[in-house]
């Protein structure tokens, strides 16, 4: 499923222009052009790439701490720590976005399939809502374990390994396979693999945070968010 938003961007007493003077202005009227740019600077970049690509590479970079290196707190809430609700992958980092080592890429036939699949429009569809190759995880509606499945692209050195670590949602374990990808001169620039979180919760309550994170072990570390929800009676009211 989709998870909302997909990152964070500056948006607070950002100086703007504004007809003879200038004001400080606040909103996602004032974030949404520092994204804008970001995407056209990424596009110039890499013109070849995809729209997915360049959306995986700015959330899959993105930074979950401030410039102090402390976690990022939810805006409008004391004393709540940001999660994958409030900044989707982070606060975006424009140098880390131009050279991501991996994205999640996927094309109009993936998007069609997945929303004939979540109208009921198609056979076949038990799983694949939760198989859009998203740089996102968000499992609603966990009862006792789900096997879904994302597909990765090395836009990197043609030579690379990758360590996956993961940081689990409270009460969920998570088992992926493989937890290593190995890229080498002339093989296949994608691998897939499949992520298992099974539920250890009793009671249902709202959504749990956590990530998985692709690491070269120096330049390149791609994360992204997880949520996932455990619901063990489908009559039970929404309360989260």
């Amino acid at each position: 499923m989709f998870q909302q938003p997909d990152i964070a961007a500056p948006g607070v007493g950002i100086l703007a222009a504004e007809r003879d003077s200038y004001v400080f202005h606040s909103g996602t009227s004032m974030a949404c052009p520092h994204v804008s740019a970001v995407t056209a600077l990424l596009k110039s970049v890499h013109p070849d790439w995809s729209p997915a690509m360049i959306k995986s590479a700015i959330v899959t970079t993105a930074s979950v701490t401030d410039r102090f290196g402390m976690p990022i707190q939810a805006n409008g809430v004391p004393r709540k720590l940001a999660d994958p609700f409030d900044f989707g992958g982070g606060h975006m980092d424009p140098d880390r976005a131009v050279d991501p080592g991996l994205v999640y890429d996927q094309d109009a036939r993936e998007y069609n399939k997945f929303l004939n699949c979540t109208l009921g429009l198609q056979d076949g569809c038990k799983s694949y809502n939760l198989n859009l190759n998203l740089p996102s995880i968000t499992v609603p509606d966990l009862k006792d374990h789900v096997i879904l499945r994302r597909t990765v692209t090395n836009v990197g050195p043609a030579e690379a390994t990758y360590h996956l670590v993961v940081e689990a949602p409270a009460g969920i374990d998570v088992m992926v396979e493989p937890s290593v990808i190995s890229f080498t001169q002339g093989s296949s620039r994608s691998a897939t693999f499949t992520a298992m979180f099974t539920t250890r919760q009793r009671v249902q309550g709202g959504y749990t945070f956590g990530s998985l994170t692709w690491s070269d072990g120096s330049t390149h570390s791609v994360r992204i968010p997880v949520a996932i929800r455990t619901v063990i009676q489908d009559f039970i009211a929404d309360t989260a």
